[in-house]
């Protein structure tokens, strides 16, 4: 399956898909989130849950071979598994207190965002994208530009040709008009980084300032965006633990113990589920598991297999670049953080992910 699943990735060659569903042996014992104020934070034993010690032994051998930073495991909340290894971007030991960056796992960050802002009235996402950054923010006919509403742009579905030398590029000549809105998917980087210029042009702050308001002082992460580097865009860094909170507050469906983070329910449900049929692994900037096909980043076609197929069907994912990985998984109160690099230098890291699951499997089973 995972020469199947690389050469599929590589080669763009379908395969078929195996149903692997993990066995639930988590009994429901009520779900714990660490204080805000503090970095306390409750454990609970992997004997406990009568998980191979062993088996999680090889899959940090695993992680470990794979640049990995940082890796953590929450279930009801509580931190079953936490290890670091390497070194951090200042080249000091990657400790609890190190930030790393989230590449494109910084995307489904805003789609939450934007579900914020759309219940605290900044926004509507069947708003035209030029209500908020003007007339002209493409080189598109004026109709089809008006096509475009921020729904298009969480959905990757906007129609901007993405056959450029650079598609991160956000220059009006750089979005050119290939399709109408809605009638394609691509996972085109461009239009994702203007919606954060509409959040902040909706907000009237800064996207630094936003995210604290919206999310982060109501469930104590700490983390920050920075520019990337090519002069287009940002990217959040945060502490493994952070992006844990994160993963915490989705799998309770923006609720942080008594705090009401995302209330909109019908958002945030339709943010997890397939948002449109082009593309039925994607929701609002969330990759979905467990369905019967998926468009890949890089590639306009699809492919008919899940996105993770070691892992369980109802697994969300906020993925980015060299393996950055938020996984949440309600049938197990799970949740699955991993921040490093990755030999691969994938986009996103589909053959990785599924072998890390292949693992994961065999310590919870």
């Amino acid at each position: 399956m995972k020469y199947l699943l690389f050469l599929l990735f590589l080669s763009f060659l379908a395969c078929s898909s195996d149903d692997n569903n993990v066995d639930d042996q988590i009994q429901e014992t009520g779900m714990y989130f660490p204080p805000s104020d503090s970095n306390d934070w409750e454990t609970q034993s992997t004997e406990s849950l009568n998980w191979n010690d062993q088996k999680l032994n090889d899959l940090f051998t695993f992680l470990e071979n794979n640049e990995t930073r940082a890796f953590i495991v929450l279930v009801n909340g509580k931190i079953i598994v936490e290890q670091y290894w390497n070194t951090d971007l200042q080249s000091q030991p990657f400790t609890a207190n190190s930030n790393w960056y989230w590449a494109s796992a910084s995307k489904s960050l805003t789609g939450t965002m934007v579900g914020v802002a759309q219940e605290e009235g900044f926004l509507n996402i069947a708003d035209k994208t030029s209500d908020y950054l003007g007339p002209g923010w493409t080189t598109m006919p004026s109709d089809k530009e008006d096509e475009i509403s921020l729904f298009h742009q969480l959905t990757f579905t906007t129609g901007i040709d993405y056959n450029v030398s650079n598609s991160d590029c956000t220059d009006p000549a750089c979005l050119t008009y290939l399709s109408d809105a809605g009638s394609q998917w691509y996972y085109h980087n461009a239009t994702y980084t203007l919606l954060k210029d509409v959040l902040e042009v909706a907000t009237g702050t800064s996207l630094n300032n936003y995210t604290d308001s919206s999310i982060e002082n109501k469930i104590g992460m700490n983390g920050f965006w920075l520019p990337l580097s090519g002069g287009y865009g940002s990217t959040y860094y945060s502490t493994a633990r952070d992006a844990a909170r994160f993963g915490l507050l989705t799998l309770n469906e923006g609720q942080w113990d008594s705090t009401t983070v995302l209330g909109d329910s019908t958002y945030f449900n339709d943010m997890v589920s397939t948002s449109q049929n082009l593309n039925p692994s994607y929701g609002y900037l969330w990759w979905l598991n467990g369905k019967n096909s998926i468009v890949f980043p890089s590639s306009p076609n699809s492919f008919p297999t899940s996105l993770t197929p070691s892992a369980p069907d109802d697994m969300i994912c906020a993925l980015g670049k060299n393996g950055q990985i938020i996984d949440v998984i309600p049938s197990l109160d799970m949740v699955v953080v991993r921040m490093g690099d990755s030999p691969a230098n994938e986009l996103v890291p589909i053959v990785f992910h599924d072998e890390l699951w292949e693992l994961l499997n065999q310590v919870i089973n």
